[in-house]
Parts: structure tokens; C-alpha cells; sequence
């Protein structure tokens, strides 16, 4: 059965009773002093990648939260002006935007005037939120007025750039993506860049990449250059056997599953501590593709007691003799996308690289590779991953479809390719 609750000023909205009404239980811990902080980091990790509480849209578990964090009054406000749970803030700041006449007649029910706080003020037509926040009147930013901004942008010196990896044809996700990144772009006077990612020759072909070509321009999504991953395999691999001289990278022939549990529980390898010549000797054999180099991998030597797995002496190269579809037969060993991408951010001179929340824990080791390569910072701006129902987004789910003749091809009517 489906209730429905409607309240003064907001439509009426189905109540799930899983969630909602765990959410309801959870909502006067607020009001306990000893534990608001610790109430207010939980919600804060719980809205991570979420717009609302429950489901898709507001529910009276956004409200009663919402109720409580107000009710608090200063404390709440203290902590809102803080960097500390930026989710949080952005979230209490949307719905203050969009539902302020609705939650100031909540507020002054349920609350009174005791503790709650300033009033909530509307949103002036035609205001825009920035970053969660709706700018006081009479001040404007130095920089372009949109919903979020790009940390440390200046008009006229943003460069970014859309990397597809041609191993299959645009979908949806992608598209997000993609008109993002131009939305910035021409947001911020700044350069859009089409690169692609092309370091796994397995899965990749000339046919996707002109696909792509093809579904960017359907997009309308205007670059300034086209540019590949593997154009800098050079420079990448001059790079890789610079970290191994100094330590930071070593040559791995631990098989796959082991190494796999090995990173899992903390284990070094017991290659980790090979001395450098050992090291280098190993590379040539990777770099020739002989018996020996096959079983091998370069990994970075960066800390295997992080709770972040992602540093956990990541791979930067892997051994793989099959022809790349622009280079041909050249190398036998191949960048992974972890080594390359900072890599080549940087010499690009990418000011921003925007990144889905699914990279979140891969951030710090994305930042932690630039600074071992020497090379400069680039910002990382997180967004949303798309999620469908009722359909896959997985390019290797689409491609077991395609390759199995379960459907007539990437442009099937039922896939969420933009060509579908």
C-alpha cells in the first residue's frame, strides 16, 4: 500500500515506509547535544552521492531532518558556515532554496520560534545556488554566476577535457559527461579538449573512435583539439622509468589473484624492496615482451597500509602484446589508466579534471601520482554518476550484448547509446 502526505505549500509525495521512517526515528538525535556532531558527519556521508534522504524527490524525511538541524538554531548555523560537511550543507541549502515558504511554516509549527534559527529566505527569481549556497543580496562573485563553481577557475584560463576510452559507442552516462565539461568551458571563457583514452588495445578500435566522433558532434560539444592517450606513450614511459630510479615504482611478477588479495589485506609484495637495478632489468624484459617480462607489471610504491586501497601499489603498466589500432605492434606494454591520465592532464595543462563520484576514493592516489611525478596540481571536480533503471550503462555489460547477438548492434533502439 502507498500513503500519501501532502503538507502546506508542497505536492503531495508517496511515503516509502522503509527509509522514511527510519529517518523519522533518527531525526530528534539532533536535538541531543552530545551527539549532534556525530549525527550531523553521518548524514553528511549518507549524502554523499544522494540529492534527497529517500528515493528521487522531497519526502517528509528531508523535512523532519531538515526541522531538526534548524531547530538547533546557532549550533546548526555555526556549523553550516563551515567547511566541514559540505554535503550537508549543500543539501539543507537546495531544499531551503527551492521549499523556503513550506519549511518556514514547518519550522514555526513543529519548532516555534525557540532555537530555530534565522528564518529561511527565498530564493529572488532568477537567483542562481552556488555550491548549495544562494548569494547574499547586494554581492556578486568575481567569477561567473552558475549552480556550482569550479574551485580556484578564472575566466579565460579553464582547460579541460572530454576522455572517452573508444571501447564502445557514447551512452547516456558518457553524455553527462561530456556536455558538462562544455558547460564549464563555456561557462568559464575557457578550452574544451576531446582526448582519447586509448591504453587498452584489447577493447578498443579505429571503429569506436569514429562513433564517438560522430555522437559528440550530435551532441553539439564544441573542442578546440583532438588529442590520444597513447600520442604521449613516449613521454610515459621516459616517465615510468624515472619513478623506478627514484624509488617510487617497482616491477611486480606476482601473479594477478595473489597480488589482488595481497593489496586487499595490506601485504607487500615480495618484490617491493628489489633494488633498482633488479627493477630496470625487469622493464627491458616488459619493454622487449619477452617470457619473463609477460608476468610482469610496474606498480607505484606508495603506501600498502592505506585504508585507501587505491594507494595500495597501484599498476602503471601491464604487459599485453596485442597491436594498438593507431600504433600498431610498437609496444608490448601499455599504461594503465590510473599512471596515465594525471600524467597527461598535467602536460596538457588541464586546469580542472572532472570526474564522477565513483573516482572519489581513486582522488587521493590521482594526486598523490602527480606529486611523484613532479609534475603540477590539477583540480579535481567530483559529479554525479547517471543511474538508469531498467538498463545498463556498463560498456562491458553492452558489449557482451553486442558480441553475443543478443541485439542487432550499438545503435539497438534499446540501448542508451545516443546513437541508440
Amino acid at each position: 500500500m502507498c500513503f500519501y502526505v501532502t503538507l502546506v505549500g508542497l505536492p503531495a509525495f508517496p511515503i516509502s515506509m522503509i527509509g522514511i521512517d527510519e529517518w523519522l526515528d533518527y531525526a530528534p538525535i539532533l536535538s541531543s547535544g552530545s551527539e549532534f556532531e556525530n549525527a550531523c558527519k553521518y548524514i553528511d556521508s549518507f549524502l554523499e552521492k544522494r540529492t534527497f534522504l529517500v528515493g528521487h524527490s522531497l519526502s517528509i524525511a528531508d523535512i523532519a531532518i531538515w526541522s531538526g538541524l534548524a531547530g538547533t538554531g546557532v549550533r546548526w548555523e555555526s556549523l553550516r558556515k563551515s567547511k566541514k560537511f559540505t554535503n550537508l550543507v549543500r543539501w539543507f541549502n537546495s531544499i531551503a532554496a527551492e521549499y523556503s515558504d513550506a519549511l518556514n511554516e514547518v519550522t514555526s509549527t513543529y519548532i516555534g520560534k525557540k532555537g530555530s534559527g534565522k528564518p529561511v529566505v527565498a530564493k529572488p527569481k532568477g537567483a542562481q545556488v552556488v555550491n548549495g549556497a544562494i548569494p547574499e543580496k547586494g554581492k556578486t562573485g568575481t567569477g561567473p554566476s552558475s549552480e556550482v563553481d569550479l574551485p580556484g577557475a578564472e575566466i579565460g584560463k579553464v582547460r579541460l577535457r572530454f576522455a572517452p576510452e573508444p571501447s564502445g559507442f557514447l551512452h547516456i552516462g558518457h553524455s553527462k559527461a561530456a556536455l558538462l565539461n562544455q558547460y564549464f568551458a563555456q561557462r568559464y571563457q575557457g578550452q574544451l579538449i576531446l582526448r582519447f583514452d586509448d591504453t587498452n588495445p584489447a577493447k578498443e578500435s579505429s571503429e569506436f573512435v569514429e562513433n564517438l566522433m560522430k555522437d559528440v558532434e550530435t551532441l553539439g560539444v564544441k573542442y578546440v583539439a583532438v588529442t590520444h592517450t597513447s600520442d604521449y606513450f613516449p613521454q610515459l614511459m621516459e616517465m615510468a622509468e624515472k619513478l623506478i630510479r627514484e624509488g617510487k615504482a617497482y616491477v611486480d611478477d606476482t601473479p594477478q589473484e595473489q597480488m589482488r588479495k595481497e593489496r586487499m589485506d595490506g601485504i607487500e609484495s615480495k618484490c617491493r624492496n628489489n633494488s633498482i637495478e633488479e627493477n630496470l632489468k625487469l622493464w627491458k624484459e616488459m619493454i622487449t615482451g619477452s617470457e619473463r617480462g609477460l608476468k610482469c607489471c610496474l606498480r607505484g610504491k606508495l603506501d600498502m597500509q592505506d585504508p585507501n586501497k587505491s594507494l595500495r601499489d597501484p599498476v602503471y603498466y601491464r604487459s599485453n602484446p596485442v597491436p594498438h589500432h593507431r600504433i600498431g605492434a610498437k609496444y608490448k606494454i601499455y599504461p594503465t589508466y590510473d599512471f596515465a591520465c594525471p600524467f597527461v592532464d598535467a602536460l596538457e595543462g588541464i586546469t580542472h579534471a572532472l570526474r564522477s563520484s565513483e573516482y572519489h576514493d581513486r582522488n587521493a592516489q590521482y594526486e598523490r601520482i602527480l606529486q611523484d611525478m613532479g609534475l603540477r596540481k590539477v583540480n579535481i571536480y567530483e559529479f554525479s554518476r547517471l543511474n538508469m533503471v531498467y538498463t545498463l550503462l556498463s560498456k562491458r555489460n553492452l558489449r557482451w550484448f553486442v558480441e553475443n547477438g543478443k541485439v542487432e548492434g550499438w545503435d539497438d533502439p534499446r540501448f542508451p547509446t545516443v546513437q541508440g
